[in-house]
């Protein structure tokens, strides 16, 4: 199937399971690699589940802090825990508003009420928060503290930017989802090109979850790995193994890694050759 005739849900599909499919991917779950709690079934199922959330984005109507939620709510029925609850941030507004520069445009058109419905989605995942961040979703008067600044979700993100380099898409214009899809097509197709896209954009910045779990030394030790791997000084299943061994994650690229695939489909680039 060329991405032409995909629609922008089955797009985003394509793109989660892609990106969970590639292998070697040092230090996520991949095609060889599970996690004790969360297996590549859990991914593949959360890819499935999100159908009807993506559908919405897809149609550009309703609150996108709410489609969030619902993804979220669509995708919380496997004992897995939260899959994907970074690339939601990044592909929701991205199908929203039909690409990165209407992505942009919707985004600035979130209210206050966006950000409590993505405060309250992001209270059911597990993912980790920065232990200094004062507007904790697991503390109730986090919700008051939005209403009473009348924060937007695009506060919400600007908030976040400086510690979660996916929030951060959200401030410099999708920066790094774009240049990952100008990696995939300068690569060429095929799967191959998803795991060398992820390198590259793991050599080159500090993977912001990494440093929530390990510290920011960890974080850039990993980024000097990925660079011997691409410079041929490292072999990539020793990374790979290196990390799994260690519980480095990369997963915030990973997510960044799910956007850029899928606006790299869009534009005409070939996953199956």
């Amino acid at each position: 199937m060329t991405s032409h005739l995909m629609s922008v849900a089955e797009r985003a599909q394509l793109a989660m399971m892609l990106e969970v499919c590639a292998f070697p991917k040092p230090g996520n779950v991949d095609r060889c690699h599970d996690y004790p709690d969360t297996r590549l079934e859990h991914f593949l199922a959360s890819t499935i589940f999100a159908r009807p959330a993506l559908e919405e984005a897809a149609s550009g109507k309703g609150r996108i802090g709410e489609i969030i939620g619902h993804a979220v709510r669509q995708t919380n029925v496997h004992t897995g825990g939260n899959t994907h609850f970074g690339a939601f941030i990044l592909l929701i507004p991205l199908m929203y508003g039909g690409g990165i520069e209407g992505a942009r445009k919707a985004i600035t058109g979130t209210d206050v009420s966006d950000a409590v419905a993505f405060y309250k989605a992001f209270a059911l995942t597990r993912v980790r928060m920065n232990a200094k961040d004062e507007l904790d979703v697991n503390d109730p008067k986090a919700l008051d503290e939005l209403r009473e600044r009348n924060m937007t979700l695009l506060d919400v993100m600007q908030h976040s930017a400086a510690n979660d380099m996916v929030a951060r898409e959200w401030i410099n214009g999708f920066m790094l989802t774009r240049r990952g899809a100008d990696i995939l097509h300068q690569i060429g197709a095929g799967r191959k090109a998803v795991v060398e896209m992820f390198l590259t954009l793991l050599a080159t910045e500090p993977d912001t979850f990494i440093i929530k779990k390990h510290g920011r030394a960890v974080a850039e030790q990993t980024m000097a790995k990925a660079r011997e791997v691409l410079d041929g000084r490292r072999v990539l299943e020793t990374f790979d193994a290196e990390c799994i061994e260690a519980g480095i994650n990369p997963g915030s690229i990973a997510d960044i890694t799910i956007a850029a695939i899928f606006i790299a489909l869009g534009e005409g680039w070939e996953w199956d050759s």
